[in-house]
């Protein structure tokens, strides 16, 4: 009688940030571990996984992960969205980390092996005035790294999107609502070419320099952005429009050969087919959770190798290490995998996950370790109960809402 799936239980924890965690136990005893947080909707996804999800997996073969995939997706009827898809992309990574632990294999072996010996890691570095951002990127390359997303301050602004005035930064603010910040448009584009161009000064031509604009412009404003920064020679320049209208990034290439990076709010291969079928992006960010977990996101990155559209997948500290593992198993076995974002975690998040992946001379490898490489510490989980946090939201000068 084959292996059957005994039980799914789901486990909410906050070592420093929210993590909510799948775990697949089959009869046989063995356990699989997946990642399905989505920052501020953490709860969602849980009740999701643990009333809607779990009951229907019981008893099914925990081998037949492209089947249980299109029976959570397409048996659902109500499609796609975060909460939807990071929960079949918890399940789907705790089916992977089965299969490798049941074969005594790293999942990257199970997706073709390895195409790369490691994968280009990318870390962030902010600081509110031109000295302290120049600082922060010197320390980030002194550790290793070799390119880096560089965030700053804006005059008249007390908070821009990945800094602040004080030292630090960390979005999720907990609290029963969400902080808010102000923006303004006309103040960022007058300041922010100057400041990367005088950071690529600073660093040299050989450091991979990133900026992320966080879906806050529109297309006219994202055009002039990315003719203006042509001379710095960005490695990408990430989410320069809301992610709704991509067809949008049409004008921005007629305008511009900075290379273009977006996705990490998409979910599925439909969110991203215009921009990959008509390239109107270099990269697509979506993340391995949140994109209905490896099964998913490797047919994201085959669809995009047809059209040279590379991947370089989000990897903020409000996906667990289940999800930067999984990630890197992608990554080493994908040919177009260009680069993985590593933002790095709170330090008591290492009480709850224990990792296998290093990073070496600004790169990342998975490890060797059979399944994922994760493990989770059930007890140590326990001692951290969730915590409600939000991410921010922002308001134009004249109080209106606008895209954080």
């Amino acid at each position: 009688m084959p292996e059957t799936i005994s039980a799914v239980d789901v486990i909410v924890t906050s070592p420093g940030r929210n993590y909510v965690i799948v775990k697949i136990t089959t009869d046989a005893g063995l356990v699989g571990w997946g990642d399905a947080t989505v920052n501020g909707r953490e709860l969602a996804v849980a009740s999701y996984l643990r009333d809607h999800i779990a009951p229907t997996l019981v008893g099914q073969d925990p081998g037949n992960i492209e089947d249980i995939w299109h029976y959570l997706y397409r048996g659902a009827y109500w499609r796609r969205g975060p909460v939807t898809m990071a929960a079949i992309g918890g399940v789907d990574l705790a089916l992977w980390d089965l299969l490798g632990k049941s074969l005594d294999v790293p999942v990257y072996r199970l997706l073709g092996g390895a195409v790369r010996s490691r994968v280009l890691a990318y870390t962030h570095a902010s600081g509110w005035s031109q000295e302290e951002l120049e600082d922060a990127v010197d320390a980030k390359r002194a550790a290793g790294f070799r390119a880096i997303r560089a965030q700053f301050g804006v005059p008249g602004l007390d908070v821009v999107y990945g800094i602040t005035r004080e030292a630090g930064y960390e979005p999720a603010a907990r609290g029963s609502r969400p902080m808010e910040e102000t923006w303004d448009a006309g103040a960022y584009l007058r300041h922010a070419p100057q400041t990367l161009l005088r950071l690529r000064e600073h660093v040299g031509p050989e450091l991979h320099l990133l900026h992320d604009a966080h879906h806050r412009l529109n297309p006219t404003q994202a055009a002039r952005l990315a003719k203006e920064l042509e001379p710095v020679d960005l490695f990408w320049l990430e989410d320069l429009i809301p992610a709704e209208n991509p067809d949008l990034l049409r004008r921005v290439r007629e305008h511009s050969t900075t290379p273009l990076a977006i996705g990490e709010v998409f979910n599925t291969i439909w969110d991203c087919r215009t921009i990959i079928s008509e390239r109107l992006a270099d990269y697509i960010r979506t993340a391995v959770g949140h994109a209905g977990g490896i099964s998913h996101l490797r047919k994201i990155l085959h669809y995009a190798e047809v059209h040279q559209v590379d991947g370089g997948p989000h990897g903020p500290s409000d996906v667990s290490p289940l999800s930067m593992s999984a990630s890197l198993h992608v990554g080493l076995s994908t040919h177009n995998f260009s680069i993985q974002e590593l933002m790095g975690y709170p330090s008591l998040t290492s009480e709850v996950f224990q990792s296998s992946y290093t990073f070496t001379d600004g790169y990342l490898h998975p490890g060797e370790e059979p399944g994922l490489g994760v493990e989770v510490d059930e007890r140590a989980a326990s001692a951290f109960p969730y915590a409600p946090a939000y991410l921010p939201i922002a308001r134009t000068r004249d109080g209106a809402i606008t895209d954080w």
